[in-house]
């Protein structure tokens, strides 16, 4: 049985950095295990086509239960199955969140994760065409641009918010979130930038890294509440392998409460019932599922929009505020303005056209991951609990009004046709609710499954160490405390990026490590 330093488990957004950040130390060996492919299906590429990477063979294609709110919906969960995680399906938009989110963590009793000491961590993997600045770094690897030729029609959206009195605002990870203005996202030489490209793919030749595609773990391996391995299935053959000092678990909001239910960590009555053996009761395990809901808002288009360029994405320009007015709290809402048609179900889906997102920031319902079965193949058991809070719907309805009154500004005289959906006769709160509720779905951010702190229902402590065994971390967005106000990319690689550190200053390093190994 081959043993390693450290075993890494899932290349995504977190996994890609941890695996690089340790493996620097060419006396440290890791390995790293993905349950998908390598990122060589072509439209990963291409920022344009990633609504057509959704449902394929590189995402989990998961689906929450019937919802009851949504008068029993099951939403569509999409997560990616590939290298680079769901940084290789993502609509590459890079919002780190705002000030307040991360202090808010560590009021919630998690030190050293304040947004003066997160600061560091996304300016050291950042490499910003802007330049290096007081929130922004140069010398990383994830390379975060400026659009390239943004369409007419989103300079208009921006210029509509002005016009309402909104601030015009470059950075929304700079100074200041709240105001509207462009995107930026994570490409390269006009390509998709992920994970996998920025962090994994340039150190490939280091001996001391395996990299092992099409490795599906089953559960991860005790000897009494130490954690020294993991089982994982390649090619229909179970294997196991063993660690000399961690597992690291970066398998996403889903996946890893998952993987420490089958490994018999969570509530000690519900393992039991499936017949799996406790480790640990730990009662927060797949507990705190939050998410960003979002409504859309398509209209037709009349005019030239200036066709959206491939290397930009679907998404160019946004709004964030403050529904309430509430300027010493972060956003509530964030309305997104993308250059394409984009209706929800039951709608005319084709030709010219331009989409409103309205994105609830900080919803108040609370979702949970559980087992369907003890069988690792099965997937697992999403609630979402969507539009539980009336004060919830409240928002939204805000801002599908908003939308609507910015696209009925003079800058969009040129564009506008026909409102796609709801339609221009849906007015009343009541048939707003009701559009809400039929169509709403997920900006695909699920966090807070494993999540951070110190009280009964925390899962792993501020150095992301899980609660009540050793040799066992969590490094993904799992363990967010609360959902931030941004897009939860560059957030879960801050996470990678800080627990690397925190990882390299629990021990020295001393075994030289294996060559890479392809699936």
């Amino acid at each position: 049985m081959t043993q390693y330093d450290y075993i890494v488990i899932g290349a995504g957004s977190a996994g890609c950095v941890v695996a690089n950040r340790l493996t620097e130390d060419p006396e440290t060996s890791v390995l790293l295990l993905e349950a998908g492919n390598p990122d060589t299906k072509p439209e990963i590429q291409i920022p344009l086509d990633c609504t057509t990477l959704l449902g394929t063979e590189v995402d989990w294609g998961y689906f929450s239960e019937p919802e009851p709110y949504l008068d029993n919906r099951k939403i569509f969960c999409p997560r990616g199955k590939v290298l680079g995680g769901s940084s290789s399906i993502n609509f590459l938009l890079y919002v780190r969140g705002n000030h307040h989110d991360y202090d808010r963590w560590q009021s919630l009793g998690n030190p050293g994760w304040s947004y003066q000491d997160v600061l560091p961590y996304f300016k050291k993997f950042e490499h910003q065409q802007r330049g290096a600045s007081e929130y922004h770094g140069v010398d990383g690897e994830l390379s975060v641009t400026d659009l390239i030729a943004p369409t007419t029609i989103s300079q208009q959206f921006v210029e509509a918010a002005i016009t309402l009195g909104y601030d015009y605002n470059p950075d929304f990870n700079g100074i200041q979130q709240e105001g509207v203005g462009p995107f930026q996202l994570t490409v390269k030489d006009g390509k998709r930038h992920s994970a996998a490209a920025a962090f994994l793919l340039p150190i490939l030749d280091r001996p001391n890294l395996t990299v092992m595609t099409g490795a599906w773990v089953t559960r991860l391996l005790f000897e009494g509440t130490r954690a020294v391995g993991a089982e994982y299935l390649h090619k229909g053959i179970l294997h196991q392998t063993r660690v000399d000092r961690e597992v690291i678990l970066s398998a996403g909001a889903f996946d890893s409460p998952k993987l420490l239910m089958l490994s018999g960590i969570g509530d000690a009555a519900q393992l039991q019932a499936m017949g799996i053996s406790v480790v640990v009761d730990l009662p927060g395990v797949g507990q705190n599922l939050q998410d960003h809901i979002v409504v859309p808002f398509p209209y037709e288009a009349t005019g030239d929009l200036h066709t959206a360029i491939t290397s930009n994405g679907i998404a160019e320009a946004v709004l964030f505020l403050h529904s309430e007015g509430n300027l010493e709290a972060a956003p509530d809402l964030e309305l997104v303005f993308g250059p394409i048609l984009w209706a929800p179900p039951g709608y005319a889906n084709s030709g010219l056209g331009f989409t409103g997102l309205v994105v609830l920031t900080h919803p108040q319902n609370i979702g949970s991951v559980s087992l369907r079965s003890p069988d690792a193949k099965d997937a697992p058991m999403i609630r979402l609990n969507y539009l539980q809070s009336q004060s919830d719907v409240k928002k939204l309805i805000d801002g599908i009004k908003l939308m609507r009154q910015l696209f009925h500004t003079s800058a969009f005289d040129p564009f506008r046709g026909r409102e796609v959906a709801p339609g221009a006769d849906v007015t009343s709160d009541a048939a707003l609710e009701a559009y809400i509720r039929n169509v709403c779905g997920t900006v695909f951010h699920p966090i807070g499954t494993c999540k951070m702190g110190t009280d009964s229902m925390a899962v792993v402590d501020p150095e992301l160490r899980v609660h009540g065994v050793q040799g066992l971390r969590v490094v993904d967005a799992s363990i967010m405390p609360t959902v931030i106000t941004g897009h939860t990319n560059a957030a879960t690689m801050m996470i990678g990026e800080k627990a690397a550190a925190l990882i390299k200053t629990a021990g020295s390093f001393s075994k030289q490590g294996q060559k890479v190994i392809a699936n």
